[in-house]
């Protein structure tokens, strides 16, 4: 069993014009983190640039850092990985069980229209390989198509932050793309929760999460999908 996993993040660190900073969402990235790595999985983190991937500043504040979050932070392997992430031009695609895309609303500016996430991402739904994401990070999927140019996230059930949780958040006006309506447009079968609340979609090879909430039972779902395939 391959217990080889890839992370992606983002690194794009500035929101729009609005003066301030963004980045991966740490609980986004630290819950499911740890979730792979206790489960005795080696976790690669990759980034459209490589290097050092920002984290946005709002997501490591007390009120939305989680024990998950914390662990990580103190981590000297994990705050490593983050510091010096793997460009995804030279990303091994078969070396790894799946991916998973970590979300933020930096991941609009630089997940869509990259070559090298979409090659990956059909290339695993071709193999069958699990294709995660969570909350913005689901735009990249809307890139993806099959081999007859039909979008991969056609008629396949999906989640990702919602419409009403970007204008929650007074994203909706600074994001270039808003990810429910994207997949909406492409005909995906979305569904949402409340605002907040948790909620994951499984629809293999898709896995995908709605918001920060959702990142440890998505990290949970993945798993168990992996253990039940590694025992067939």
């Amino acid at each position: 069993m391959n217990k080889n996993f890839l992370f992606i993040v983002s690194s794009h660190g500035e929101l729009g014009s609005s003066g301030n900073k963004t980045g991966s969402w740490m609980e986004e990235l630290a819950a499911p983190y740890w979730r792979f790595r206790d489960a005795g999985y080696a976790v690669t983190i990759a980034s459209p640039k490589g290097g050092a991937a920002p984290i946005d500043p709002m997501s490591v504040e007390d009120n939305w850092l989680s024990d998950a979050g914390r662990r990580f932070r103190a981590d000297p392997m994990a705050n490593a990985a983050i510091a010096d992430t793997v460009s995804l031009d030279t990303v091994d695609g078969d070396a790894f069980a799946g991916v998973f895309m970590v979300g933020a609303s930096a991941t609009t500016w630089d997940f869509p229209h990259n070559p090298a996430l979409k090659g990956i991402i059909e290339g695993y739904f071709a193999q069958g390989k699990v294709i995660a994401a969570v909350c913005h990070g689901v735009i990249a999927l809307v890139q993806a198509v099959d081999a007859n140019g039909e979008p991969l996230v056609k008629n396949r059930q999906l989640t990702s932050i919602s419409n009403a949780e970007d204008v929650m958040m007074g994203l909706d006006k600074i994001v270039p793309v808003l990810p429910e309506e994207m997949l909406r447009k492409l005909r995906a079968i979305y569904s949402a929760a409340a605002p907040l609340a948790a909620h994951v979609v499984t629809d293999p090879p898709f896995f995908t999460g709605q918001n920060p909430a959702s990142a440890d039972p998505l990290a949970l779902a993945i798993l168990a999908h992996l253990e039940r395939a590694a025992a067939v």
